[in-house]
This record gives structure tokens, sequence and C-alpha cells, in this order.
């Protein structure tokens, strides 16, 4: 992204469900161009160290896409061939998304209003008894109202991922509705799984500008640390910060 202001949660999640539609668009295409990612983008996410928070949001990313796996229409019906790339990525990020927005709803969301008692239908031959039955019918309509409150999450209705992205970002940016407010520890998984989702999909869009250093077992010939940059429609480069050599995906550009 060339914004350089740091995105809230809940803007990063918005930003994934404007950006979906790009990635169906994106999924029939050839893995083809000069985006960063096709040669040196693989390599260096090989070799990327996970912390901890990315880690379990992997485990929980793993545990849903097994869980994904047994509904192969999750994405719909696609033409081949298909970029396997895109489709891995929107499958691992849409296991993510629901998998959180299930989890989430579970702690925070309030159970829907109980309706009264079943009754027997009666005529209302005093005031007092057409009040009672008045009050009676508010209290149906207001517990079918809260029911259907389409604020809520229902993992039933519309498991999508733009859906999911944008009600997590509705309780990321303490939306009203009902729920009780995040803790700090789903904030902090919300957001976890908010920025890995959004670098995934800016990755393979190639809207991400990266600039990364290889491990140093991975290091020049010299013995020097070797950068990795490119991104944001940039062809990406690796650089050596001790002698200066340069490479492309094409191969080596200056020694």
């Amino acid at each position: 992204m060339n914004d350089t202001r740091t995105l809230t949660s809940a803007e990063q999640l918005q930003t994934i469900a404007r950006l979906w539609p790009d990635l169906h668009d994106a999924l029939g295409t050839t893995n083809t161009g000069p985006g960063f990612g096709l040669g040196l983008r693989g390599y260096l996410a090989a070799l990327d160290h996970l912390d901890a928070d990315e880690q379990e949001a992997r485990r929980h990313q793993a545990a849903a896409l097994r869980a994904l796996e047994r509904s192969p229409d999750q994405l719909g019906a696609r033409p081949v061939p298909i970029s396997l790339r895109v489709h891995d990525t929107m499958r691992a990020v849409e296991a993510a998304l629901l998998d959180t927005a299930d989890r989430i709803a579970r702690s925070v969301q309030r159970a829907p209003q109980q309706p009264p008692a079943p009754a027997h239908a009666a005529s209302a031959r005093t005031r007092a008894e057409r009040l009672v039955w008045e009050d009676r019918a508010r209290r149906i309509e207001a517990a079918r109202r809260d029911a259907c409150d389409p604020r809520r999450w229902q993992p039933q209705h519309g498991r999508t991922a733009t859906r999911a992205a944008l009600w997590l970002s509705g309780r990321a940016s303490g939306a009203p509705g009902p729920f009780r407010p995040l803790s700090e520890a789903e904030q902090r998984h919300i957001a976890t799984v908010a920025a890995g989702a959004l670098g995934r999909v800016e990755a393979v869009l190639d809207l991400a500008d990266v600039r990364r250093d290889l491990a140093a077992e991975h290091a020049c010939q010299c013995g020097g640390t070797i950068e990795v940059y490119g991104g944001a429609g940039a062809r990406p480069v690796a650089r050596c910060k001790g002698c200066g050599a340069l490479w492309s995906e094409t191969g080596v550009v200056a020694a």
C-alpha cells in the first residue's frame, strides 16, 4: 500500500473486503509478470521467520482449512486453468477470517432475546387484558427482530470472506450491536489475523512494497547481508549490502 499511515485493524479488514473482487479477477490469470514473489518472493517467503503470534494465527488457519477442504464450493465454481497461488491465498485468508469470526462471535455476541412462553389464544375482554396481550405481542416482535438483527454473525448465513472481514471490522471499531466490547486479547487476535490476511492479499496482488534482509546462512559470497526488495509494481531485486552486487529474477545485474 502506498499510504504510509498505519492502518487500524478495522481499516485493514475493510481493505481486504474491498480487494476481494480483485482476487477473484486474478484467480483466472496465469502466474506471469515481473511482480515481487514469482521468484524472489517465493524464495523469501520460504526463509521468513514467523514470530509467535503469526505462528498461532497459522495454526488457526490450518485447522480452519482442514474444515474448509470438506466444502470445496466455498470459492464457487471457477474455470480452469486458474492461478493456484491466488487460489491458495484466497482459501487461506477466507478460512482465517471465518474461523476468527466464529471464535469472536461465540465470545462477544449476546444471545437473542427469548420470546414469551406460548399461550392459548384468548379474547381480551377488559382494557387490562388488552394491555397484557399488546405487551406480549411487542415482546414477541422485539425477540424476532433481535434474533434477525443483521449485525449479528450468523454462521449459517453468508459464510464469505467479505462478510467475515466487514463483521470483524465492526467489532474491531466498536460498532454498536448485540455485543460486548472486545477484550485486549480479542483485539490482539483480530489485529494479528487482519494484518496477516491483508499482507497475503497485498502480496499476491503485488500491492505491497517489501524490503527485507535474508538470514545469515543465505549471505553473499563476500559475506555481506543480502537485502531483497520490490513489490507495488516494481521488479524484485536483491542487493548485497557488502559488495553491492545486484540480482534480479533473470540473474546477476551487477557484481
